[in-house]
């Protein structure tokens, strides 16, 4: 199977936020965000893949910052680290100044899809080969986040996340 890199993947998604879609505070529901990262996420994931996929975790969000009415949403999804049926996908969230036209990060998130098959059983999904310094930073911390999360489940002995260990040992012990 032929790797790809992130650009491969890369999905990008612009949308204005309106009245239905916000809070008594007149700002965007975080679940109205999270819904368009899903998609966003999917179809990033679906392009690595070439497949079906399925969201398998919504693995951390983070809602730095509140999306107000009228704003123009861009949202950049592209996988960050390919397992064997499994992607991790990595969404950055901008928004635009309605005035200058600047645009600022305000959210971020990290979902995981698996590849399925017709029948929906797993299926192995093409090697991923960063490019960047931040897809390769990105690509590197895909694994601690996965070793933790298998450790915290009870699926890995933390002796045996070698990646995870790495980050509190001493480089000398």
């Amino acid at each position: 199977m032929q790797a790809k890199t992130p650009s491969d993947s890369r999905t990008i998604m612009t949308d204005i936020v309106l009245p239905g879609e916000t809070n008594i505070l007149k700002n965007l529901f975080g679940g109205e965000l999270l819904a368009r990262m899903d998609r966003a996420a999917s179809i990033a994931a679906g392009r690595h893949c070439g497949g079906i996929t399925v969201t398998a975790a919504v693995n951390h969000v983070a809602f730095s910052q509140a999306v107000p009415l009228g704003s123009v949403v861009t949202l950049e999804a592209a996988v960050s680290r390919a397992f064997s049926s499994s992607m991790e996908v990595y969404i950055d969230v901008w928004i635009e100044s309605r005035f200058s036209g600047k645009r600022s990060k305000v959210n971020e998130g990290i979902y995981t899809f698996v590849s399925l098959d017709e029948i929906g059983k797993p299926t192995p999904v093409p090697p991923l080969e960063p490019e960047t310094v931040l897809e390769k930073e990105r690509f590197n911390a895909a694994l601690r986040r996965k070793q933790l999360s298998l450790v915290l489940a009870g699926k890995m002995k933390p002796t045996d996340a070698n990646e995870l260990r790495a980050l509190f040992m001493d480089e000398n012990e």
